[in-house]
């Protein structure tokens, strides 16, 4: 019986910390909480990363199209071919990366 006296005349104070512990879990943890905001911007960065590696790579072989296709480069057909083909001249020493 004394609990509940107790309870009954803290009421105000026991609401207001288990507000309290409410508002502060939900700040840190949950969907939109600060832990899931760091981590969000974490994958930001990182699709950010491979997004300009994948823009770098597709202009490498946009260049590469437009050396075979348009004007048709002669220089780049032979070093295409030694390469696939490992074909060199008489007396050429060929290394590979």
């Amino acid at each position: 019986m004394r609990f509940l006296e107790i309870i009954s005349k803290k009421r105000f104070a026991l609401i207001s910390i288990f507000l309290f512990l409410y508002l502060i879990l939900n700040l840190l943890d949950g969907e939109r909480g600060l832990i899931s905001y760091y981590e969000k911007q974490k994958l930001i960065n990182q699709l950010a990363e491979e997004k300009k590696n994948n823009e770098m790579k597709l202009k490498s072989i946009e260049k590469q199209n437009n050396l075979l296709t348009k004007n048709i480069d002669v220089d780049y057909l032979e070093v295409i071919y030694r390469t696939k083909f490992m074909v060199g001249k008489k007396g050429e020493k060929i290394y590979l990366k």
